[in-house]
C-alpha cells in the first residue's frame, strides 16, 4: 500500500481507462489508484477488473449502481481512503485532460512544500488550456473570475479537477453536508479547504481537452456552479 491515492471517477471511459492506469502506474513515485464507476454500460469496470489481476494490490474498484454526479462518486472515494492508511488523496479525471506527469508535483507540494491542498492549476500563470473552443476557455476563466469576487476565495483556479488533499483535510471537512455535485461541489471543496484555514498552493499545470470518448459537461453543471457560488456567498455553506 502506497501513501498517495489517486481517485479516478468514471462513467462511459473504455476507450481511456486502461492508458490512463498504466500512465499512472508507470511514474517515477508509486501511487494506488482507486476507480469510482457510475456503473458504465460500456463496460469501463470489466476492463478495470482485468487490469486488477495485473495490478492486484495497487488497483481497486467501486462500482456504484447509478449516475448521480461527479461530487457523490469522489465523496464515496474520499470515505474509501479514508478508511484506509492513505495520507494524501489525488482527484484526477480519467480522460488524459490531467497530464500523469503532474502527479508528483501535486504530491510533492504536499508532501515536500508544506500545502495542505495542492491544485493543478489552468489558470494561476495565464491561460494554459489546450484543444478547447475560446468560448470555453473564456467561460471556464472567467467562471473562475466570478468565484474569486463573490467568495473572496484567493484561488485563480477555482473549477479545477486535479486536486491532492492531505488526509487531514478531509477528515476535517464534512463530507456528508457537502451540498453540490458538478463543478460547483470542486468549487465548495476548496472553499471549505480555505475557510478551514488549511495551506492551499496552485500548481501550474497544462489541461488538454479529452480525444476519445464524450465530455460530460452540461448546461445543469453549469447552472448550479453559477447560482451555487451565489448560495455560498450568502449562506457561507456552513463548515
Amino acid at each position: 500500500m502506497q501513501d498517495a491515492l489517486v481517485i479516478i471517477p468514471t462513467y462511459n471511459e473504455k476507450e481511456n481507462i486502461e492508458q490512463i492506469i498504466r500512465a499512472v502506474f508507470s511514474q517515477e513515485k508509486s501511487f494506488d489508484i482507486l476507480v469510482v464507476d457510475d456503473n458504465s454500460p460500456d463496460g469501463t469496470s470489466h476492463i478495470v477488473k482485468d487490469l486488477q489481476k495485473e495490478f492486484k494490490y495497487q488497483l481497486h474498484l467501486v462500482v456504484r449502481q447509478e449516475k448521480n454526479g461527479l461530487g457523490a462518486a469522489y465523496i464515496h472515494g474520499f470515505k474509501w481512503a479514508l478508511e484506509r492508511s492513505y495520507d494524501y488523496i489525488i482527484e484526477m479525471d480519467a480522460d488524459f485532460s490531467h497530464n500523469p506527469k503532474d502527479l508528483i508535483r501535486l504530491y510533492k507540494a504536499c508532501h515536500e512544500e508544506g500545502a495542505d491542498v495542492s491544485i493543478g492549476s489552468r489558470y494561476s500563470k495565464g491561460v494554459n488550456v489546450v484543444n478547447w473552443p475560446m468560448k470555453r476557455v473564456l467561460l471556464s476563466y472567467f467562471a473562475s473570475k466570478y468565484v474569486q469576487i463573490v467568495t473572496g476565495i484567493p484561488i485563480s483556479d477555482t473549477t479545477a479537477g486535479f486536486v491532492c488533499y492531505r488526509r487531514k483535510v478531509l477528515e476535517t471537512i464534512k463530507l456528508d453536508k457537502i451540498k453540490f455535485v458538478g463543478y460547483a461541489f470542486q468549487i465548495e471543496m476548496k472553499f471549505k479547504a480555505w475557510k478551514h484555514q488549511f495551506n492551499i498552493k496552485e500548481v501550474s499545470v497544462v489541461f488538454t481537452d479529452r480525444t476519445l470518448g464524450e465530455s460530460k459537461m452540461s448546461k445543469t453543471i453549469i447552472t448550479e456552479a453559477i447560482f451555487g457560488i451565489i448560495q455560498m456567498r450568502l449562506k457561507g455553506l456552513p463548515k
